[in-house]
C-alpha cells in the first residue's frame, strides 16, 4: 500500500508481503478502455463483471471462491512488519474478518490475546487482511468499493491492488495501484498513488484528497479507480481527484498500466504511515466494507 507522500509499503519489503499467497487459476476481468479523464463516465458504458455485496449471517466468514487471507506478522514470508514496521497480526478468525449480517464485510483491529508473539514481542493488535489472488484479477477496466473509515491515530486501511504478476514478477515491476489509503490521525484527507519500476516507494506519483469538513469516517464514501494502456484516474464519490498518463510513468521508468491486478482489502495498525497508535482506547476499529465491485467497457 502506498500513499500521499509517505514511507511506502516498501519496495522488496512489500513484495514479501504479499508472497505467501494463494494458488490456483484466478478468473479473469476482461479488458476495457477508459474515457477522457475530463468526462465522467456513463452508468451505461460499464458492465459489471465481478463483485462481492457481503451477504450473509452476520460472523460468516468472506467467500472462500473469491477472498483469501494474508496471515501473520509478516516474519514468515521475510517481511517481519510487513515491511512497514506495523504492529498488527493479521488472522482469518471471524473476530478480525466477517460479515455483519446487513450485507457489509467488518474488518476490525482488536487488542491481540495474550501468548500471540509478534517479531517485536507480544503481539499488540490483530486485524484482517484479504485479497482476490489466486481468485480473481481485473483486468483494465474499473474497479470500486464503498467504504466506511475508522479514525484515531495509528489505523491505517486501504483498498488497493497489485499487479497480477506479483510474486513471480517482483515488486515494484508487477505495478501497484493505491486506490485508497487513509491515515486514521487525519479523517478528512485519504489518498491515492502509483508504484511501479523508476517511481516506488515514496513515489511521485501521489495525490491527496481531502473532504473540507467532513469525516470519511461519519459516513461510507465509494473509492475508485479506472485504467487502460494510457491511462490511470482516481475517484472519490463519482469526483475524479487524480490521473497519470503513460507518458507521465515513462518519463521516470516502464509503465505498469494496461495490465490485469488484484485487489487487497486490509486494516493495518501502527507503522511507518501513520505512526504506532497513542492509545488503545480506539479499538475495537472497525473498517466496514459495503461493495467491492469490477467493471469492463
Amino acid at each position: 500500500m502506498r500513499r500521499g507522500t509517505r514511507t511506502p509499503r516498501a519496495a522488496i519489503a512489500l513484495a514479501a508481503s504479499i508472497a505467501c499467497s494463494s494458488g490456483g487459476t484466478p478468473a479473469t476481468v476482461p479488458p476495457s478502455t477508459t474515457p477522457s479523464p475530463t468526462t465522467p463516465p456513463a452508468a451505461a458504458a460499464w458492465t459489471l463483471v465481478w463483485s462481492d455485496e457481503f451477504e450473509g449471517p452476520a460472523g460468516s466468514r468472506v467467500d472462500a471462491a473469491k477472498w483469501g487471507h494474508d496471515l501473520g506478522d509478516g516474519c514468515a514470508s521475510g517481511n517481519c512488519g510487513w515491511g512497514n514496521t506495523e504492529r498488527e497480526y493479521y488472522t482469518d478468525a471471524p473476530e478480525n474478518v466477517s460479515l455483519d449480517g446487513e450485507g457489509r464485510l467488518r474488518i476490525v483491529a482488536r487488542q491481540a490475546p495474550a501468548g500471540l508473539t509478534c517479531y517485536y514481542g507480544p503481539c499488540r493488535y490483530t486485524s484482517g487482511k484479504i485479497t482476490t489472488r489466486g481468485k480473481m484479477t481485473a483486468a483494465p477496466g474499473r474497479v470500486e468499493a464503498r467504504i466506511k473509515l475508522p479514525i484515531g491515530q495509528g489505523l491505517w486501511p486501504a483498498f488497493w491492488m497489485l499487479g497480477s504478476g506479483f510474486p513471480a514478477v517482483s515488486w515494484p515491476a508487477c505495478g501497484e495501484l493505491d486506490i485508497m489509503e487513509f491515515k486514521g490521525s487525519i479523517p478528512g484527507s485519504m489518498s491515492s498513488a502509483i508504484h511501479g519500476p523508476g517511481y516506488s516507494g515514496n513515489t511521485p506519483f501521489a495525490h491527496t484528497h481531502t473532504l473540507p469538513g467532513v469525516s470519511f469516517a461519519s459516513d461510507f464514501h465509494t473509492f475508485a479507480v479506472e485504467w487502460d494502456a494510457d491511462l490511470v484516474q482516481f475517484a472519490v464519490d463519482g469526483t475524479r481527484h487524480y490521473s497519470v498518463s503513460r507518458s507521465e510513468l515513462l518519463q521516470r521508468g516502464s509503465s505498469i498500466l494496461g495490465q490485469p491486478y488484484f485487489i487487497i482489502l486490509n486494516l493495518a495498525v501502527g507503522g511507518h504511515f501513520d505512526g504506532d497508535p497513542q492509545s488503545d482506547a480506539i479499538l475495537p476499529a472497525t473498517m466496514l466494507v459495503d461493495w467491492v465491485r469490477v467493471y469492463r467497457k
